[in-house]
């Protein structure tokens, strides 16, 4: 082999080798840092619509942050987008998932790093761990008291979306959300409250449409 193939084939192996470097850290800081992604469903109408660029601040999912009420999250969907009264567990209201402990660490990296094939959702928090919720009259009950939420309009009403979970104490380690377009969001009222570890990230900025560039706040109550 010449001294000029040597050369050129060191070069390609360290391009090559760049490349591996960068790929492997934009998906790092994508999983551990922060991520765009894009609104597609109608469920945070209007406080989002379909098509609006967010970024997610994901060091929220890896330092392990105790989610507050009135952030804006998106995490893993539910194995059931619904559940009627008749197949809920009422005494443990949490969204099933499937059990990935068994399978592999290509499908584990494949479904968490690349999320290829995974459906995520966007909700706001409501309910936290020990809390009572209740559904009623058209609006939120915790403990007792009528949660005021001035992010919706004031003719909004909250039903119970035909789910069964309209009355329930928040599992630990667990949130009960809901979508601010509350007549247009499959959520906890159907599928039960969502385990930390389901938790994606923290909606922290819109970016797009332009119009629209905004920190995004965590509500106030």
């Amino acid at each position: 082999m010449s001294e000029e193939t040597k050369a050129k084939l060191k070069d390609i192996l360290e391009w090559i080798y760049c490349i591996i470097i960068a790929v492997a850290l934009a998906l790092l800081i994508r999983y551990y840092v922060g991520t765009p992604t894009i609104v597609k469903q109608q469920s945070m109408k209007p406080t989002f619509m379909p098509n609006d660029r967010l970024v997610l601040n994901r060091i929220y999912r890896t330092a392990k942050t105790i989610p507050s009420r009135g952030e804006i999250i998106t995490f893993e969907a539910p194995n059931m987008s619904v559940l009627l009264t008749e197949g809920a567990e009422i005494k443990s209201p949490i969204a099933e998932y499937d059990d990935t402990s068994s399978k592999g660490w290509f499908f584990k990296f494949k479904h968490n790093v690349l999320e290829i094939g995974k459906i995520s959702y966007i909700k706001r928090v409501i309910g936290l761990p020990g809390e009572h919720i209740e559904i009623k009259n058209g609006k939120v009950y915790i403990n007792g008291n009528e949660l005021k939420e001035e992010y919706l309009s004031n003719t909004v009403k909250t039903e119970s979306m035909g789910g069964a979970y309209t009355d329930l104490i928040v599992p630990e380690n667990t949130v009960f959300v809901m979508g601010d377009n509350r007549s247009g969001s499959s959520d906890s009222r159907v599928f039960g409250c969502i385990p930390y570890d389901k938790i994606e990230g923290k909606v922290v900025l819109r970016f797009w449409p332009l119009n629209k560039f905004q920190k995004v706040e965590t509500a106030k109550y």
